[in-house]
């Protein structure tokens, strides 16, 4: 059957089903997963783990061979087979109807996949296992998502943050959920007593590197052309790829247009800036670069992103770091009346 994730964390008490496959879009929600079944199933008695790895070649006949033969260890066992393409294809698909068929009770199958499209959703083997087993699906989080996740997971951590730390969190690791994780452990060790606020938040992140390429962007709202043009050599000498600087700055940039929009439609600032994720401490550099930046600023910052990209993909000639310092000067030094 078809199981939501938060079910099957809820069902790991009740006896495994004899077949799982967890897939999805996120891997660090898939590995979490899949630790969650194998300290359920070690916990159910079946002590011995075999992990196999389908790659090119691989002899599905291993799978037949594991489920049938006796362990030296234990009595019960479960197989962690991942398939990194999600396609076993005809073998494969025989082996794993031969074991949701005929398997031993004794023998729990973990199929471990990142993302499948629609056609492979729908794939025989799938079908097979929602009908013997489980399927857990694990989908990448929606923007508005990622704040509450930081959130629980700070929780389990014995972490207590304000909303402004949160957001400061989900601004600078949206979509990084491994980063994200690896950040709350962090802070977990440097607050023993579990209360955080942003200026413990900025001061744990001011210092690694990869954050560096929100300073470039920070440094673009605020106005500041010697820090940005500093960050941004700093950035082109450490080796640091183009993508993801052009990526940050039409993150911002974009931002800004939607607040510039909603300004021009009469939108209050404070609902704005709440709907963009725009804290306290942040609305500083929102307004300096609202008060110099016009719409039709935004718009052609945007289209020098969009050329920049096409030149980074080869589809046009163009100087890209020089052309990236450029796009930074004016989106520091371009001097209009607020908008809005």
């Amino acid at each position: 059957m078809r199981v939501s994730p938060q079910d099957f964390l809820h069902r790991l008490q009740q006896p495994l089903p004899q077949v799982i496959l967890a897939f999805g879009e996120e891997p660090l929600l898939i590995e979490e997963t899949v630790d969650a079944a194998r300290q359920a199933a070690a916990a159910q008695g079946f002590a011995e783990r075999i992990v196999l790895n389908v790659e090119p070649g691989f002899d599905w006949g291993q799978l037949r061979e594991h489920s049938l033969s006796l362990s030296l260890f234990a009595s019960r066992r479960l197989l962690d087979l991942r398939i990194p393409g999600g396609r076993p294809g005809e073998a494969g698909t025989r082996a794993i109807d031969e074991f949701c068929q005929h398997g031993d009770a004794d023998t729990v199958l973990l199929l471990v996949c990142g993302q499948l499209d629609a056609r492979a959703k729908q794939a025989r083997w799938v079908k097979l296992v929602d009908k013997y087993g489980a399927v857990v699906e694990q989908r990448a989080l929606r923007a508005g998502q990622f704040p509450g996740w930081i959130q629980a997971r700070m929780r389990r951590r014995g972490l207590r943050a304000d909303p402004e730390a949160v957001s400061l969190l989900g601004h600078y690791l949206e979509g990084n959920l491994l980063a994200a994780a690896q950040e709350i452990d962090k802070l977990a060790l440097l607050c023993p007593e579990g209360v955080l606020d942003v200026t413990t938040v900025m001061s744990s992140i001011a210092d690694q590197a990869r954050f560096n390429v929100y300073g470039l962007a920070d440094a673009c709202l605020g106005g500041d052309a010697v820090k940005a043009l500093r960050v941004l050599t700093g950035l082109q000498r450490a080796g640091v790829e183009p993508v993801l600087l052009i990526w940050a700055l039409a993150r911002e940039v974009r931002g800004l247009s939607r607040i510039a929009v909603g300004l021009r439609a009469g939108r209050s600032r404070p609902q704005l800036y709440k709907e963009n994720n725009v804290w306290q401490q942040r609305a500083r550099l929102i307004e300096s670069a609202l008060g110099r930046l016009r719409l039709g600023d935004l718009h052609d910052a945007l289209q020098r992103l969009a050329r920049l990209d096409r030149v980074l993909k080869g589809r046009q000639s163009g100087k890209l770091w020089l052309e990236l310092e450029q796009t930074c000067l004016t989106l520091c030094q371009v001097r209009h009346a607020a908008q809005g």
